[in-house]
């Protein structure tokens, strides 16, 4: 194949027209270089998710402690809360903590 026979051929001309080429240019430059590419639209959805599933864990955590806090306004589950978690007794009151070890040998 000769230059001229080359030229003449419709794949080369269609590729070779300067719209087609600008065309290609412009999507490779949106696709990977520019500040909005696809690339950091990508990275950035990602991030995008992980905010949203610790918005939901949070909710979460959110709602498990309200139910603790109205828990706790009963005296009842109050003093059970406080001498479980902070080892509170009542005056004249013993309490004997024991831990067991659970390093076997």
């Amino acid at each position: 194949m000769n230059l001229k026979q080359i030229k003449e051929n419709k794949i080369f001309r269609v590729v070779s027209n300067k719209y087609v080429i600008i065309l290609v240019l412009f999507i490779i430059w949106m696709g990977f270089f520019d500040e909005n590419s696809y690339l950091n639209h990508r990275e950035l959805d990602q991030e995008i998710d992980k905010l949203e599933d610790a918005n939901e864990y949070y909710k979460k955590e959110i709602d498990a402690d309200q139910k603790v806090i109205n828990n706790l306004n009963d005296p009842d589950s109050l003093e059970k809360y406080a001498r479980e978690e902070y080892k509170m007794k009542k005056e004249n009151e013993d309490i004997y903590i024991i831990e067991y070890d659970t390093i076997e040998e």
